[in-house]
């Protein structure tokens, strides 16, 4: 069974930073997978934008040289390749100057009724000057948004910077603060499992769970990121937005509707409700990690100050968070929250535990009952399990057993899953801010982890070591044992 295919009406993308690792992995094969399942109307176009000097013809074949080597076996289709890259145009522009704006201006004006969404797959330190061009040249149209990438600044004081500075150009409506996490099917179906299910949702709550896992591990180092990643670390990287995103979706209250808005405003409360982090409880309630050599799938890695090629760093490349929430719903239950890199596998996924039956009428002989628990799996198979205490089948007595019912989306659904930026960028042309950060959401995930940077500063809090390849140092594994729970680790 696969779900209906809606076209959308015809538009124009322009996509800064065109030539970008960014656009050449996700962007152009995301957009490809939407001509394929036929959502993509004439006269669609894709216009790539940067500094590199490139004909519409060579940012054509560089565009197929991208489907080539990213897409799946079977996925590449010389037809529908040849019908994509006709909707590709390319346009050198600089963001410093007035150089190629004309041009582009003019190409845009042959389509100045479609939808026009600019999407900036650029170093933030760009996104104000972008966003003065396009206004100055009088890009902009009733129908114009604007896609902006993570990181939306480095603390409060420059994400407020950086909003203000877009927020001089665009209205907020106009502004799609993407966060990719937020496009995976899974992460929609938890908002399925909670509101279109009377199961869940009564037991959604401090009286039947018991606590909450958040965990995304990554099995890879900085890769290509060294510079970036060194002056940002974990807690900026990926609790800032990712995680937090995710645990707004677990721990908000019901929106009225699936509305933008009400959904948004949900997200606000739980952000706003989140404890404060201060230099008096930091280090009881959070774990700093940085990996060491050690040995991945592939073999033996190289430790993190290794891979910056020598030096001394104070950077995390693992944190563990106790996150509490002051409201009604989850008082006193606490939100484990981890990631890092070079980590034992690759895996993102959603552990609620709920709380142990209050008194058992087995005998010893049955064996141990396990909590029931709920497990989202974001990555890398998507699915959603529920695992549950059974009888053991046979004679002999009662034996009890831990048993899952599990649901794995591709076997399920027999379908592809889609990939997050597929649905993420036809929601900016639809329109649909739902799964998108509103300003006030961003400001105040950083109003909550800016006091965490500054408290891990104050008291000079440092990186445990731990082995590339692992879990994370053993202090984390403290975090979550003192209060006599342990992390969920299973693959």
């Amino acid at each position: 069974m696969s779900s209906q295919i809606i076209p959308v009406e015809p538009f124009d993308y322009v996509v800064f930073g065109g030539t970008g690792d960014l656009a050449e992995r996700k962007l152009l094969p995301a957009l490809y997978h939407r001509q394929l399942d036929g959502q993509l109307t004439d006269p669609t176009r894709i216009i790539g934008a940067s500094r590199s000097v490139l004909s519409h013809e060579e940012y054509r074949k560089f565009a197929t040289d991208a489907l080539k080597e990213h897409l799946k076996k079977g996925e590449y289709d010389e037809a529908q390749v040849k019908i994509f890259t006709d909707r590709l145009f390319y346009v050198p522009v600089d963001a410093k100057s007035d150089n190629g704006w004309d041009q582009l201006k003019a190409l845009l004006d042959e389509g100045k009724e479609r939808v026009r969404a600019f999407y900036l797959a650029v170093a933030p330190g760009i996104f104000g000057d972008i966003s003065e061009k396009i206004r100055d040249h009088k890009l902009i149209t009733k129908t114009t948004r604007i896609v902006v990438e993570k990181p939306i600044g480095r603390d409060l004081a420059s994400a407020l910077e950086l909003n203000d500075t877009i927020g001089k150009v665009f209205k907020e409506e106009q502004i799609f603060r993407i966060d990719h996490y937020l496009g995976k099917e899974t992460v929609q179906n938890l908002m399925a499992l909670r509101f279109a299910n009377t199961l869940y949702e009564p037991l959604w709550n401090s009286s039947y769970i018991d606590h909450i896992q958040i965990t995304v591990a990554e099995s890879v180092g900085l890769e290509s990121r060294a510079g970036y990643y060194d002056k940002a670390g974990a807690l900026r990287d990926m609790v800032q937005n990712h995680i937090l995103q995710l645990l707004c979706l677990v721990a908000m209250e019901v929106p009225p509707s699936m509305n933008a808005e009400a959904v948004r405003d949900e997200k606000l409360k739980v952000l706003r409700a989140l404890k404060p982090i201060n230099p008096g409880n930091v280090e009881k309630m959070t774990v700093r990690g940085q990996y060491k050599a050690g040995a991945s799938a592939g073999g033996a890695v190289k430790g993190y100050l290794e891979e910056l090629e020598g030096g001394v760093s104070n950077t995390e490349t693992f944190v563990a968070i106790k996150a509490e929430i002051n409201n009604w719903r989850w008082a006193g239950v606490p939100f484990y929250i981890r990631t890092g890199k070079r980590m034992a596998g690759r895996m993102s996924e959603i552990v609620i535990t709920f709380k142990p039956i209050p008194h058992s009428i087995f005998d010893e002989a049955a064996g141990r009952i396990a909590a029931n628990q709920l497990i989202i799996r974001l990555q890398p198979d998507e699915g959603v399990k529920q695992s549950l205490m059974i009888k053991d089948p046979g004679p002999g007595g009662m034996r009890l057993r831990n048993v899952s019912l599990d649901m794995t989306f591709a076997e399920a659904f027999n379908a592809r899953s889609a990939d997050a930026y597929e649905r993420l960028l036809l929601d900016v042309v639809r329109n649909n801010q739902t799964l998108f950060m509103r300003r006030d959401e961003v400001e105040a995930a950083w109003r909550w982890v800016d006091p965490i940077l500054k408290s891990w500063e104050a008291v000079n809090q440092q990186v445990q070591a731990y082995t590339a390849g692992t879990w994370g140092p053993s202090q984390a594994i403290a975090l979550i044992e003192r209060d006599g729970r342990t992390w969920h680790e299973v693959i």
